[in-house]
């Protein structure tokens, strides 16, 4: 080489020097006693479904509706976190993480362990998704958030410590105490709380409290809670995503755009800013937001640059941090916080918008939700007393589709039409292995000749998840030949029970035995005209096929299953006439009729008016209970605030009515049906309401079967469908709803504990969410509505009780799902709206007596018995078979107010 290549060499490899100014950014503070302390806690909130379904979210696709893949979040975490010790990260949602971790080598899986145990990588809420808190079941709750934490402890050896649901739509006195304090939660912190207490606690510096969510528990109850000064993202100008418009910090000063005293001088007002609302001198900043962090290094890249430019400015101090952090350093204040009881809803974000319509949206999936977790409670039991399976079939399949079912935007009904299918269509295969898991138990356990491992059974359960819309093909087959319909009634409660059972039949001689071959009363109660329709369209939407035989009747006994047990009972034809089911009598009313007709063939009687069939009088003989009762139907329309200054419409999210119409019954006739066990009062309200009263002989409540839709819309106009219970009682504006289920909270209508309400939607403000009932009283008695699924309530007059039943709607609320809830059926080219059925239940007692119904009934709404049927040839079925069960010793039985919530190994 001569002189001028080792002079070219030299010169290239000083140039190369020059500009090699490698920046080694100080990250390791810690707490500064004397300053103003940022927490900068870096996280992403991954949505298990809303736009997109969770498999598209984690793998990344359909990109059209949303840019976002969960995958290249947690492969961009790992390599970043390991660039820097000091750096932290906080994860959320196992379903995806599980998705991830499944998928690592053994060195990542190593690395990720090692993050963990050093406190880089934190899992904070841990369960498989972020639950709803209004919609959702308490045992729903508890069972994903198990699920979540027994992967977090069996792969990490950790157990969460903090509570971070800082997304769903208020937040509800039960996830404070239950899936908090009582779970061993340090802390709490959540997002959304209605604007006007934020603005009176962001005056008072109490967006931080001791929150105390159950009164019977006491102090036990009470954790550390936090609401955020706005909502889960950075201050404004500190989002560092590749495609975010803040702007970074430029510290290359042989640059354009050197803005570093910028840059540390925004961050030292935005910390000032949220300490002035803060009690302490440690502030916490939410660094990241949905589906942020596929690409990590830029954000990590930036916070590295402020923690180290801030801290050298001096004015105040920055650290990476996460939750727990947090909390141990208010702890460490010894300083005293305001104490928050009850919840935080309703929820508005604004000025007419309140968060109260998806108490209700999607009403047919709540149900479907709440049906399988009941199931799902059953199935559980007889897979334990079996022996449970890792192969196939388990329960598992279920677990999980319950779990992400729990998601804020999935049986909220705030998730796309399409996220909506996928969430079903999980839940059903789901159900499908979990009913082979039960109809293999219950062969199991009824099968006297099978060995332990249960191998050798033959006996062939056949179940009805369909029941619902009269159709149960293992209970319509033809008995005429001599085959005999053997049905075993399980029950998931700890104490005995005796119901009246119901299930489709194609024979009208019929007789009903028990083990011990000793005649059942029965009662043949006739197939209505509504419910055959029903059938008939959704078995072929159902199924793709149209249903066989039609059934004449419902066939109605009583039924009586020791706990955690079943029992047996044999249905055939009757050898000699008159000695079958009871037929049911059939009182047609017609215009003109004025007489009132009674009802009720135990202590409970109704007295209905004619023509309109209006309730007029509720009698219970035992407790001596008289009431006037008015039930009635009407509709909200949608309201329309597209033209609007501050445009707002009613939507998946919102409730936002504008004005409500009384649903007149066009058809002025009803029908009454009498047995000896039943009694029904069939109404067709309009062409689209249909509904049954029925009273049964031993209860002492009504129960109310309603089919309300398809919701006409031909009018242009959305409607929000809702019925009304009127009594006479005097509750002076106020009433009590449940929380998730379990305990019940006063509610006064127009007025909020913690601050001054400024009532601008007398309805939808007044609005709660409902799991298990709501309930009136005055001085003298109580009024109580139980219902089958989440839905919205309230008590918008005295002495009435109002839920909202259906939504069917035309525009979208802005809320960000960009579609209107419109939910349609089609078979073929046969496209309908959602028609939805369903039931509540309601009852009087004198003042301080309904507790105990409420909850014990309540309990068993949850968890109905569980049929499953068999044919048999011949009648040897009780000597061959064990006809009766029970998990716990016969002479016990738990009491009606403790609920077994899982029995699994």
């Amino acid at each position: 080489m001569g002189v001028l290549g080792w002079y070219g060499l030299m010169l290239l490899l000083g140039i190369l020097c020059a500009e090699s100014k490698y920046m080694v950014y100080n990250t390791s503070a810690g707490i500064d006693a004397r300053k103003i302390n940022v927490h900068l806690v870096p996280h992403t909130h991954d949505d298990v479904g809303w736009l997109k379904t969770v498999d598209q979210y984690y793998v990344g696709s359909n990109n059209s509706i949303q840019g976002a893949c969960v995958q290249n979040v947690l492969d961009s975490i790992v390599p970043t976190l390991l660039a820097d010790k000091n750096r932290k990260f906080i994860y959320v949602e196992l379903a995806f993480f599980q998705r991830w971790w499944r998928d690592q080598s053994e060195l990542t899986q190593s690395i990720v362990k090692e993050l963990v145990s050093s406190g880089q990588l934190e899992f904070i809420n841990g369960g498989m998704c972020m639950h709803d808190e209004a919609v959702p079941h308490y045992i729903d709750m508890i069972d994903q958030t198990t699920l979540g934490h027994r992967f977090i402890k069996e792969e990490f050896g950790v157990t969460p410590r903090i509570g971070w649901q800082i997304d769903p739509f208020g937040h509800s006195a039960v996830q404070a105490y239950l899936l908090g304090a009582e779970v061993g939660f340090d802390s709490f912190f959540f997002g959304r709380i209605d604007y006007q207490d934020r603005i009176k606690r962001k005056k008072e510096k109490s967006l931080e409290v001791i929150w105390q969510g159950s009164k019977s528990l006491g102090s036990s109850a009470q954790i550390f809670a936090g609401a955020f000064p706005k909502n889960y993202e950075p201050p404004a100008g500190f989002y560092f995503e590749v495609n975010d418009d803040s702007p970074i910090v430029q510290d290359d000063i042989n640059l354009f755009d050197y803005n570093v005293q910028d840059r540390v001088n925004d961050f030292v007002a935005a910390a000032i800013s949220q300490a002035n609302i803060t009690r302490t001198n440690h502030i916490m900043w939410t660094m990241g937001t949905d589906f942020k962090y596929q690409y990590a290094h830029t954000w990590f890249r930036q916070m590295d640059k402020l923690i180290h430019y801030v801290n050298k400015d001096g004015r105040v101090n920055a650290l990476y941090s996460t939750p727990s952090i947090y909390t141990d350093a208010k702890y460490a204040t010894s300083k005293s916080w305001p104490l928050k009881t009850d919840d935080y809803f309703p929820y508005a974000d604004r000025v007419n918008a309140y968060w109260t319509g998806y108490f209700t949206s999607r009403p047919a999936l709540k149900r479907y939700v709440r049906m399988l977790s009941g199931y799902y409670l059953a199935a559980r039991q007889l897979e334990f007393f079996k022996g449970r399976s890792d192969s196939w079939p388990n329960t598992n399949s279920l677990a999980d589709a319950l779990a992400i079912a729990q998601h804020h935007d999935a049986v909220t009904g705030t998730e796309k039409q399409h996220v909506a299918n996928d969430y079903a269509k999980r839940l059903s295969i789901g159900y499908t292995e979990a009913e082979k898991v039960v109809a293999s138990s219950l062969a199991c356990l009824a099968d006297s000749k099978s060995s332990t491992e249960c191998g050798d059974s033959t006996t062939n359960f056949l179940q009805c998840p369909l029941l619902n819309i009269t159709y149960c093909p293992a209970s319509e087959f033809d008995l005429s030949h001599g085959k005999n319909l053997i049905v075993v009634a399980y029950n998931s409660l700890g104490w005995k029970r005796q119901d009246v059972i119901r299930f489709p039949v194609v024979n009208e001689d019929v007789i009903v035995h028990d083990s011990e071959g000793r005649k059942v009363e029965s009662q043949l109660v006739p197939a209505v005209d509504a419910y055959l329709d029903l059938r008939n369209y959704y078995v072929r939407a159902y199924l793709g096929s149209n249903p066989n035989a039609v059934p004449k009747y419902w066939l109605a006994f009583t039924v009586s299953v020791p706990p955690l047990g079943f029992s047996t009972y044999t249905i055939s034809t009757s050898k000699r006439t008159g000695t079958g089911s009871a037929k049911s009598s059939i009182y047609q009313f017609q215009r003109g009729d004025k007489s009132a007709i009674e009802v009720g063939e135990g202590n409970l009687k109704l007295t209905i008016s004619a023509p309109q069939g209006k309730m007029i009088n509720y009698v219970n003989r035992r407790n001596l209970v008289k009431e006037s009762v008015e039930q009635s139907f009407s509709f909200y329309t949608g309201y329309n605030g597209t033209d609007d200054k501050e445009p707002q419409n009613s939507g998946a999210y919102i409730f936002r009515p504008n004005g409500t119409y009384l649903i007149k019954p066009e058809q002025a006739s009803f029908t009454v049906i009498r047995g000896p066990l039943i009694h029904e009062v069939h109404q067709q309200i309009n062409p689209w309401i249909f509904q049954t009263t029925r009273l049964y002989k031993e209860k002492e409540h009504a129960e109310v079967e309603f089919i309300v839709g398809p919701v006409p819309i031909d009018d242009g106009f959305g409607k929000e469908v809702a019925t009304q219970i009127t009594t006479s009682l005097e509750n002076n504006k106020t009433f009590y709803t449940d929380s998730n289920g379990r305990d019940f909270i006063k509610r006064i209508r127009d007025f909020r504990t913690d601050w001054d309400l400024e009532v601008n939607q007398p309805v939808a403000g007044n609005y709660y969410p409902i799991n298990l009932g709501v309930f009136i009283q005055d001085s003298k008695k109580e009024f109580s509505v139980l219902v089958d699924r989440s839905l919205g309530g309230s008590s918008i007059v005295d002495g009435q009780i109002e839920l909202m039943l259906h939504r069917r709607l035309l525009l979208d609320d802005s809320r960000g799902v960009a579609e209107a809830l419109n939910e349609t059926v089609c078979v073929l080219d046969d496209c309908r709206g959602l028609a939805v059925q369903g039931k509540y239940y309601y009852r009087f007692d004198p003042l301080g007596k309904g507790a105990k119904w409420r909850r014990s009934f309540g309990q068993e709404i949850y968890s109905p018995l569980l049929l499953a049927f068999a044919e048999e040839d011949g009648d040897n079925w009780m000597s061959s078979h064990i006809p009766t069960f029970s998990g716990i010793d016969s002479s016990y039985s738990l009491p009606d107010n403790v609920a077994i919530i899982a029995l699994q190994l």
